[in-house]
């Protein structure tokens, strides 16, 4: 017996140092921690974020780029071949030391899919054997044209794919925000129906200890059988076994939701039953019309499309390449530094590079119909998914719409199931009613608990499930957006 008592007490002591605090939490709370402080979030908000430099990236290549190159300096010491007026070769020796640098701004053009550059550039040579001397050459300015002329307008294909692929990804952070308060609302209602039945099982072994007491006076005056003290007692030990099974229930949940949360361990969680949100039937037409203008799937299919679209277009182009090089500009070399900047002469340079392909065998056709059947493919593919997504939309806004009335009937079972029980009990003390009739009272009592637990889980788990689908907020009747500038460089 002392042995039992010193092992209580070193749990106990044990329990007071792990949980020495006790945090009330409401369901509000929970989610908002987990908004902000959960791995899921974290998760959510990196993935933003890469969406975010990659936009911010293409955004960047359609504005002008101005680059600085240099060589500083080249040393040359070496022989190479020469050939005379004779038509022999001969080696001759190079001793030159040599200085370069060029400035350039270069420019995307995005009507034509081509590129302007303007450079600017400075050559000095010094010649270290034989005539010694400094050699200046200059382009003060030249205009370069890099222009294909059949191939695919990337940049043009980029403007209409990058802008929507960074709305389609600012749409789902929201979603999966929202998906993270889903899971939060998970946890939150796992621990508190754990709760609810570790507080049901130590209520029914109050009761069970106290009726089974009241049975053995009973049973030594004669007014029970043997076999109802028999039952009570054993109604009392799985009792027992209940409570601490429920025990073990309550602790796992608790750690889950304390380790979603970031929590410290020494805080015990005591989850405050929410009360349901006040709302009407909502209306499947509403939360399509939603969907369809806040959801990233919308996004995500038209983003699809232009990119199928965008394949096709370019296996085209590269059936017949034509590219077009033009430099327009002014040269001048001296062996003085300002001389090489008078007397400047043009200097023009036109290119024209044509690839046509007389004999491959079919394989650019080849590739324009793998292109063009993969973007049947992906049409089929969005078609299905629509029908999918909107399907499930219209099963979920049912669901939400019948747990309402669920909730209430639910919430009404367990008043009444509770007051039963509780008249029952008074009544079994009187002996008006069988071990039998206050068991399944009992049974019904726990039972309608649950219920009413599990249907307002479901409650909000649907509405948060709308929120994520829609992007908006049916309580407050608004949009749910997010300072995303903000957001992204916190």
């Amino acid at each position: 017996m002392r042995k039992c008592f010193v092992i209580i007490l070193l749990v106990f002591q044990m329990f007071t140092v792990w949980a020495d605090e006790v945090r009330k939490i409401t369901l509000d709370e929970a989610i908002l921690l987990a908004r902000t402080k959960s791995v899921d979030a974290a998760v959510v908000l990196n993935e933003l974020r890469s969406a975010y430099w990659e936009y911010r990236s293409y955004r960047a290549n359609l504005l002008p780029e101005v680059n600085f190159s240099a060589t500083l300096p080249s040393y040359n010491k070496s022989y190479s071949a020469y050939q005379q007026s004779d038509g022999s070769y001969t080696f001759v020796r190079n001793n030159n030391i040599g200085l370069s640098g060029e400035l350039s701004i270069t420019q995307n053009i995005w009507l034509t899919g081509g590129t302007l550059s303007l450079n600017s550039s400075l050559d000095f040579l010094r010649q270290m054997d034989g005539n010694i001397g400094n050699r200046y050459m200059s382009v003060p300015v030249a205009l370069t044209l890099n222009q294909p002329i059949f191939g695919v307008n990337t940049v043009k294909w980029n403007r209409k794919i990058e802008p929507l692929r960074y709305t389609e990804a600012k749409a789902k952070f929201l979603s999966e925000t929202e998906e993270v308060a889903m899971l939060a609302v998970q946890y939150f209602f796992n621990l508190l129906s754990a709760r609810e039945e570790l507080a049901i099982s130590k209520q029914n072994l109050a009761n069970a200890e106290k009726l089974y007491e009241v049975a053995q006076a009973k049973r030594k005056m004669g007014q029970i059988s043997e076999n109802d003290l028999l039952q009570i007692e054993l109604n009392m030990l799985t009792a027992r076994q209940s409570l601490t099974t429920n025990e073990s229930t309550t602790q796992n949940a608790m750690f889950q939701l304390r380790s979603f949360l970031d929590i410290e361990e020494n805080v015990e969680i005591e989850p405050l039953i929410p009360e349901e949100i006040r709302l009407g039937e909502v209306n499947y037409n509403e939360v399509r019309s939603k969907a369809m203008c806040n959801n990233a799937h919308a996004k995500n299919i038209q983003r699809r499309q232009l990119e199928a679209d965008y394949a096709v277009a370019k296996a085209k182009g590269n059936m017949r390449k034509v590219n077009l090089f033009a430099q327009i500009g002014y040269t001048g070399t001296n062996n003085m530094l300002k001389d090489a900047y008078r007397g400047l002469k043009d200097n023009q340079v036109v290119e024209v590079g044509i690839s046509i392909p007389l004999i491959d065998w079919g394989k650019r056709k080849g590739q324009v119909k793998v292109a063009e059947s993969n973007r049947e493919v992906v049409q089929s593919r969005l078609k299905k998914e629509s029908i999918d997504f909107y399907q499930n939309l219209f099963i979920l806004v049912e669901r939400f719409n019948n747990q309402r009335e669920q909730l209430e009937l639910a919430q009404r079972a367990d008043e009444i199931a509770q007051r039963r029980y509780n008249t029952n009990v008074q009544t079994f003390m009187i002996g008006k009613i069988s071990t039998l009739d206050l068991n399944d009272s009992q049974e019904n009592k726990d039972s309608a608990r649950a219920e009413y637990i599990n249907a307002l889980f479901y409650y909000w788990y649907y509405y948060y499930q709308l929120r994520s689908i829609t992007l908006w907020d049916f309580a407050g009747n608004i949009s749910i957006n997010a300072d995303f500038e903000r957001i992204v460089k916190n």
